[in-house]
């Protein structure tokens, strides 16, 4: 079997083979579907790793991005990702409420600043709610978001609500028509 061409196409084949997981779940929303992605299961392994990378390195690239960070777990590998891949970024991780101890931060890492352009990541987009309070953080820091990026948008509202929080354009790296298209009708 031959390995796909382009940094996406190794991203999708990951995320279809490691990620997608059939049968009855209960999404973070709350809300139910016959199928999951859990993205974390591709993009921690070295080839998902080196693909998502290479892709986001070029987008913040792109952005003129010189941050790049989201909501803790989810925007964690992300981010990471982006570095190993080249970004020229520092990374940052948004907590759900800031720590009560230590410095009492809600975003956490390098400090950033009025000059930083900021791009919000995520793993996996689907009412975008995670990534909706990451841009409010960043928001009440009247820091400068410069763009969104998913790994995989479910496709089911979330990158129109991320798009109207922050008004930075969103790019889904990956939908789920490209990883099952074959699924269901919901």
């Amino acid at each position: 079997m031959s390995t796909p061409e382009t940094p996406k196409d190794r991203l999708v084949a990951q995320l279809r083979e490691h990620a997608l997981v059939i049968g009855d779940v209960t999404l973070t929303s709350g809300k139910t579907a016959s199928y999951y992605v859990d993205a974390k299961r591709a993009i921690l392994r070295p080839a998902g790793f080196m693909a998502l990378g290479i892709l986001l390195a070029d987008e913040i690239r792109r952005l003129g991005a010189t941050a790049v960070g989201g909501m803790t777990m989810g925007a964690d590998p992300v981010a990471c990702a982006a570095l190993a891949g080249g970004a020229n970024a520092n990374a940052f991780f948004v907590r759900k409420e800031a720590k009560a101890h230590g410095l009492q931060r809600r975003v956490e890492g390098p400090f950033l600043t009025d000059e930083d352009r900021c791009v919000v990541v995520e793993d996996v987009v689907t009412t975008g709610g995670s990534t909706v309070q990451a841009i409010e953080a960043l928001q009440a820091e009247n820091r400068n978001i410069v763009g969104v990026i998913s790994v995989l948008d479910r496709l089911a509202g979330g990158g129109e609500r991320i798009q109207a929080a922050c008004g930075a354009p969103y790019l889904a790296l990956t939908t789920i028509d490209d990883v099952y298209p074959d699924r269901p009708a919901s």
